[in-house]
């Protein structure tokens, strides 16, 4: 590099700024080498080779649950005055192996409903054959667009949660009858859940932990009505008890077999410390 610098008289001060120069040469062409490989890390980590930003970019999101099942062709029997009837209805066509549920229509008569085809004919059959054993009185065959949701969407008009709280409510002061208990499930209070969806044309499933499985995830501060909202009554995280947000902090449920159907706060301390989550499925 010294090839380059014009040649100076000897003496101290000329040897120490010919090292001075020689010194600011070498620096510049370094920085000049150097600079292409600078500019190409701070490209490649804007383009997306930075490991933290990768990290982040790589997280997996929240799992996205797909939306439940329109509800099909269904079959309803029944007008009682008397709950206990339409529970032994519900016993009869379960013990048969049918996904039976009984519910409060709007008149306060408890009715049945079963089945769910994706064609009329099947539904038909079904409710003609059990007709003839004896099993079933007259029936009524629920079409697709009976259903509240599919109104709704055909319509545009109406708030699809709204309805599925004012069903929710019409089983308050109602003592809980569903089914569910088992030897490894124990007592589950998904009826009230699963009936008030069904009956909006929502194919929700029967069972609490499924329901929880079913749904996408939603903050406690997001919660709006018609989600729901689980519980590890048990201790733990395994979900054992489910109700429905009905707002202002709110849920609906039925605490257990035999007793009322009925509002209770979140923030209530049993509720708050077994809280598991909230799903949405709208």
């Amino acid at each position: 590099m010294t090839a380059f610098l014009m040649p100076l008289k000897k003496s101290p001060y000329n040897k120490l700024a010919h090292t001075i120069l020689t010194l600011l040469i070498m620096v510049t062409i370094l920085i000049g080498c150097s600079t292409p490989s600078i500019q190409k890390r701070v490209t490649s980590s804007s383009s997306g080779d930075d490991q933290i930003a990768a990290m982040l970019k790589n997280t997996p999101k929240q799992q996205q649950a797909a939306p439940l099942q329109k509800m099909g062709y269904s079959i309803q029997v029944g007008a009682f005055f008397n709950l206990d009837n339409a529970v032994r209805l519900e016993q009869r066509l379960e013990a048969l192996g049918i996904d039976a549920y009984y519910f409060r229509h709007e008149t306060g008569l408890y009715k049945v409903r079963f089945g769910n085809y994706a064609t009329y004919q099947p539904a038909r059959s079904k409710a003609e054959r059990l007709q003839s054993q004896g099993l079933i009185g007259k029936f009524f065959i629920v079409y697709p667009g009976d259903y509240t949701a599919a109104r709704i969407k055909q319509s545009g008009k109406g708030d699809l949660r709204s309805e599925l709280v004012k069903t929710a409510k019409r089983f308050i002061g109602i003592p809980y009858r569903w089914g569910g208990t088992t030897a490894e499930n124990g007592f589950d209070c998904s009826g009230l859940t699963m009936v008030s969806y069904r009956l909006n044309g929502l194919n929700l499933p029967r069972v609490s932990r499924n329901q929880f499985k079913a749904g996408k995830w939603v903050p406690k501060a997001k919660l709006r009505q018609g989600d729901l909202v689980f519980f590890a009554t048990k201790g733990g995280t395994r979900v054992t008890h489910v109700g429905m947000y009905v707002g202002n902090g709110n849920f609906i449920h039925a605490p257990s077999t035999g007793k009322d159907v009925r509002i209770a706060k979140l923030s209530n301390s049993f509720f708050t410390k077994t809280y598991v989550g909230g799903r949405t499925y709208l």
